[in-house]
């Protein structure tokens, strides 16, 4: 059986995601225990709140070393909402400018619309080639955000020695307001979504099996 581990790290709405894996037939876990997280075939790593507050707690729990010792075995981790966040080099939040994993090259920033946050189902472009996104290019996901990255590059992870070598990027956008943002990426063993796919009726389901079909 496919064992995933959900991070506990005090930021996330855990307790969905580990039930919305289990109906899916995995062995689903959620701790903080470092040796578990790195052994398991998937690791998602989610996270409610601000971007600074959750990288102290991932570095709190040794988040941070797992993650980047996972990605460097190439063994897949998903991050989920500011768990995709996270991922990138720099957060601009409630005035400060918090270094993010860098996994990916990029700033998270406000979202420029109206009505902040963007909260409910919405419309994404699916990147070419998408793993995630399969056979779900079409459909609604559920999004709570009030901040995004607006652009992704490749990330240099030499400093981790971490080499993803010519694995291509596959960057997932979706529009709110005057933004137009990152809603999902995929390099190599690096996955995220700004959008709950636990929250997300049929349409997640699919994408996390999407996902698990990979580890």
């Amino acid at each position: 059986m496919v064992k995933i581990v959900v991070f506990d790290y005090g930021f996330g709405n855990v307790r969905s995601m580990v039930r919305a894996l289990a109906n899916l037939g995995v062995d689903a876990t959620l701790t903080s225990d470092y040796r578990q997280a790195l052994e398991a075939d998937g690791l998602v790593v989610p996270g409610v709140g601000a971007f600074s507050a959750c990288m102290q707690g991932l570095r709190q729990v040794s988040g941070d070393r797992v993650i980047y010792d996972r990605i460097r075995a190439g063994r897949p981790v998903l991050g989920v909402c500011v768990g995709l966040q996270v991922m990138f080099e720099l957060g601009l939040e409630h005035g400060e400018n918090a270094r993010g994993l860098g996994l990916i090259g990029g700033t998270v920033g406000p979202l420029d619309a109206p009505v902040v946050p963007h909260m409910g189902w919405d419309t994404v472009e699916a990147a070419p080639g998408s793993v995630l996104l399969n056979g779900v290019e079409g459909e609604r996901f559920y999004f709570v955000h009030s901040y995004a990255a607006m652009d992704a590059t490749p990330a240099d992870l030499s400093r981790e020695q971490i080499d993803l070598g010519d694995a291509p990027q596959r960057i997932t956008r979706c529009e709110y307001g005057n933004s137009r943002f990152v809603a999902a990426y995929e390099r190599g063993p690096v996955f995220a979504t700004q959008f709950h796919p636990e929250k997300s009726a049929e349409a997640g389901a699919q994408l996390l099996r999407n996902w698990i079909a990979v580890l």
